[in-house]
């Protein structure tokens, strides 16, 4: 469990599909301070990867809008059902079962690689013969 996991319950508890909330509403709820890098837009972005906060709003099916770090506030909209589970969650599930991550599968089958092409060999047979003149003249 997380620090920002009470963020997680919070909003998991919302009726409203747009959350309206300040920093300080937040660290309240989480029982703490938001870290230094709150003052920065992208540390608001809805990316999962971006950090653990991030994952906590998006598991409780919300995204991040209308971020405005000067007035230290930001709106969180509900983009799934109140399950819990967030959009990339939801289209996971739905791929494979959950295995892989949904863009591998809207992916497959774009390219085609051809019998008998070697994807680990270098794409310029020569390329060892121009590397040695190369270091040559080096």
């Amino acid at each position: 469990m997380t620090k920002y996991a009470a963020l997680g319950v919070y909003l998991k508890q919302q009726s409203r599909d747009r959350v309206p909330m300040t920093f300080a509403e937040i660290e309240r709820i989480i029982g703490g301070q938001l870290p230094a890098s709150q003052r920065y837009p992208a540390w608001w972005s809805n990316n999962p990867m971006n950090n653990t906060m991030t994952r906590v709003w998006l598991d409780a099916g919300f995204e991040s809008e209308q971020v405005d770090v000067a007035a230290r506030k930001l709106v969180f909209r509900r983009v799934s059902g109140r399950s819990g589970a967030s959009a990339l969650d939801k289209a996971s599930a739905e791929t494979n079962g959950g295995r892989e991550h949904p863009l591998f599968a809207r992916l497959r089958g774009t390219v085609h690689v051809p019998d008998g092409v070697d994807l680990t060999g270098p794409a310029d047979p020569d390329w060892e013969s121009d590397a040695s003149v190369d270091r040559e003249h080096a």
